[in-house]
């Protein structure tokens, strides 16, 4: 199994905004890709008060191939409608992790 992590800092006047849109659409969309069988959003818990909350969407898949397939045929549309949506007000980093 392997673990595509989506690490969003999102500015947070847009925060709850963002966090619905994100479970009512995004994420939905990256599932019905038919790419990955679960996935996970976290909240970074931070006791400061900041001007960015972080959160980290994680989506679960068979094996890299299928995160190859989003990656090449499902992700840049998706990334781009959320880049558009939240531009200026987030930063975004991807990791890929394999389980051991």
């Amino acid at each position: 199994m392997v673990l595509y992590n989506v690490t969003v800092g999102i500015d947070a006047k847009a925060e709850l905004e963002w966090l619905e849109w994100m479970k009512a659409t995004h994420i939905p969309a990256v599932m019905n890709t038919g790419q990955f069988i679960e996935n996970k959003i976290f909240k970074v818990v931070s006791e400061e008060e900041e001007e960015t909350v972080s959160y980290s969407i994680q989506y679960f898949a068979k094996d890299v191939d299928h995160v190859v397939k989003y990656l090449n045929d499902f992700a840049p549309p998706l990334v781009e409608e959320h880049r558009t949506r939240y531009q200026n007000r987030h930063v975004a980093f991807r990791t890929l992790l394999e389980e051991v």
